[in-house]
């Protein structure tokens, strides 16, 4: 997913750019929001950043697409903290990224927040509330969250590569070949994307409830004694 300087032209991902700022700015009035009324929150923040980068950073070349497959962590950060927040800390977790790791790109961030922070986390967030309304057991529900999130963070980054590159080739017909170039590394680590974010939540839900927001249609504890956002 972590798509490459120089492979999207300086339109494309300068629209990408904007498009992720339309996240990132309520992402961070949200973030000052909570802050100013749990202090707890930053930190718990900040842990749930060094997990997306640890979790985002094993990746797999995908030479086809120049790009790389790997996990997103960021349908967990979603459900965790909520999805505005995890647009921000995964664009400081891809900044760092290309800096020290050389994973993207610094004019690709754009790109690849809207792909993974904000697609995968919103998308697997969303499959997080419908399923527990529909009273889903929770490593259920977590588990469809975060295989839906992988999914569609690479349905996302395939679709930014050929909207940019697809010349005359039709762009649907172009987005297909680039997602197939990711399915064969993707889809195996989307399955151990979803049993990972099961186990983690449910491990924090019995450890851990105060870390958890809403869970079975009641609030385990007050806003203000949790860091975890409402889920």
């Amino acid at each position: 997913m972590h798509i490459e300087d120089g492979i999207l032209p300086p339109g494309a991902w300068a629209g990408w750019y904007g498009a992720a700022m339309v996240f990132i700015v309520p992402g961070i009035r949200e973030i000052k929001r909570r802050v100013r009324e749990n202090l707890s929150y930053k930190p718990f923040l900040a842990m749930v950043g060094v997990a997306v980068f640890v979790i985002s950073a094993m990746h797999l070349p995908v030479p086809v697409t120049g790009s790389c497959s790997h996990p997103c962590g960021t349908p967990l950060a979603a459900i965790v903290v909520g999805p505005m927040a995890t647009a921000v800390i995964s664009m400081v977790v891809l900044f760092f990224q290309a800096i020290f790791l050389g994973h993207g790109g610094i004019t690709t961030i754009g790109a690849n927040d809207f792909s993974m922070g904000i697609v995968g986390g919103i998308s697997g967030w969303l499959c997080w509330k419908l399923f527990r309304r529909f009273g889903a057991p929770l490593w259920l529900a977590g588990g469809i969250a975060g295989f839906a999130g992988d999914v569609m963070t690479y349905l996302t980054s395939a679709f930014e590569l050929a909207l940019s590159l697809h010349g005359h080739v039709p762009i649907v017909r172009q987005w297909m070949i680039f997602f197939a170039g990711y399915g064969p590394t993707q889809l195996p680590l989307a399955v151990a994307e979803a049993v990972f974010t099961a186990a983690v939540l449910q491990a924090m839900y019995s450890r851990r409830p105060d870390l958890m927001p809403r869970v079975g249609g009641r609030r385990i504890l007050n806003e203000t004694a949790s860091p975890g956002m409402e889920a």
